[in-house]
């Protein structure tokens, strides 16, 4: 397993991850299989979505906002219960398909680090799986 060490610098950001989990992948030495992407935290997630356009991962962002309201009533003491409840609709992990020793992705696809309690250090764990 490799980890990557991210700190993210907002509350609320996507982290593109693209370039890092491919140079993971390219170093691995496996030639086809599975890199499975995952975030061991309740206040984060990864994603795949487009890498092309900033406009979506902010329009992504404000209809999480809309989801999960900053002003709701939680339980949670801590302060920080939206954090988890949109790491939760995010979810924590992908798994993307490695083909000639490199991920196979759409022409606009990405892979982004989704902070919800920042800033802080995060960490990202990838695995790679095949032969």
């Amino acid at each position: 397993m490799d980890i990557i060490e991210i700190r993210t610098r907002a509350k609320e950001e996507f982290v593109d991850l693209t370039a890092e989990v491919g140079r993971v992948v390219t170093g691995s030495g496996v030639a086809s299989g599975v890199c499975v992407v995952t975030v061991p935290h309740t206040t984060a997630g990864v994603t795949v979505n487009e890498n092309a356009d900033p406009d979506v991962r902010a329009d992504l962002l404000m209809t999480l906002r809309r989801i999960v309201p900053d002003s709701l009533a939680y339980a949670h003491a801590e302060g920080n219960s939206p954090a988890h409840a949109k790491a939760a609709l995010i979810g924590s992990s992908v798994s993307l398909i490695v083909e000639g020793g490199r991920m196979q992705m759409g022409t606009w696809q990405g892979v982004f680090f989704c902070e919800f309690d920042g800033p802080r250090t995060r960490s990202i764990w990838i695995q790679i799986i095949g032969k």
